[in-house]
């Protein structure tokens, strides 16, 4: 008789990133991750190059998928790409705000096909800086734009937002506390390390030596949950881990 503790439930506010090129790499991950992990998220680099199939075997085997697909076209086929990922089983999928309310309105009423299924209005990409902004003739600066963007999904009836964690709480307030506020740009600090971006401006992402992956305004998890975060995505923290396991339980830990 197996007198072994079931695993604990995962906790599915923690959606670990799928960032490979490669199918198998994905599902290794997965299978080492085990019970750990409930939430994936798959970005366009995997979708590319392994098909939908991915996502529904993940769905088939009781994960939930966040598909981050950015969508930025005209509102027939913002539709058409939403109801696909219905079809998948997501339960998530990404528009961009900037495209304004028509590209957003179309994904939510595409949506209504499949209950389970949110969107997500992409505010402002966390790789993005005031500067970038200003490059594509934006003047506000990242936070401003984030609350605009924020303000025109909900508008929209989108079910929440992506925004860094330097914007989560502003985003909270602003929301009200029903809808999703999801942040990419988490990672893990080195074991011992504290304050790694914390408030915009603290400059703690070069404590991490790089593990903030390209995101210009990133945080750790503690700070994106005590800021108002409903979920939290996390990369390269948990995949290219020594021991992702490991590296997964602290997430969760971070979330109280």
């Amino acid at each position: 008789m197996n007198t072994d503790p079931a695993p604990a439930p995962a906790d599915r506010r923690v959606v670990v990133a799928l960032d490979f090129d490669d199918r198998r790499a994905a599902e290794a991950l997965v299978e080492r991750l085990g019970d750990a992990c409930g939430f994936y998220k798959i970005g366009l680099e995997l979708l590319t190059c392994a098909g939908p199939g991915l996502a529904r075997d993940l769905v088939g085997r009781g994960h939930e998928v966040f598909l981050d697909l950015k969508l930025f076209e005209i509102p027939n086929s913002v539709a058409g790409a939403v109801r696909a990922a219905g079809a998948l089983g997501a339960s998530m999928v990404t528009v961009h705000a900037m495209g304004g309310t028509g590209i957003m309105s179309a994904a939510v009423e595409a949506a209504r096909e499949f209950p389970r299924l949110r969107v997500l209005a992409l505010t402002v990409v966390t790789s993005m800086t005031g500067s970038d902004l200003a490059d594509i003739g934006v003047d506000a600066g990242t936070e401003e734009q984030v609350l605009r963007l924020a303000r025109l999904a909900a508008g929209a009836g989108c079910d929440g937002v992506v925004a860094s964690p330097r914007e989560a709480a502003m985003v909270r307030e602003l929301l009200g506390p029903d809808r999703l506020v999801v942040t990419p740009g988490v990672a893990l600090e080195p074991e011992g390390a504290a304050g790694f971006g914390g408030a915009a401006g603290s400059g703690g992402t070069a404590a991490f030596g790089g593990a903030a992956g390209g995101h210009a305004r990133a945080g750790t998890p503690r700070a994106a949950f005590a800021a108002g975060a409903s979920h939290v995505v996390v990369g390269r923290s948990v995949s290219r881990a020594a021991d992702p396991v490991a590296a997964l339980r602290r997430v969760v830990r971070a979330a109280g």
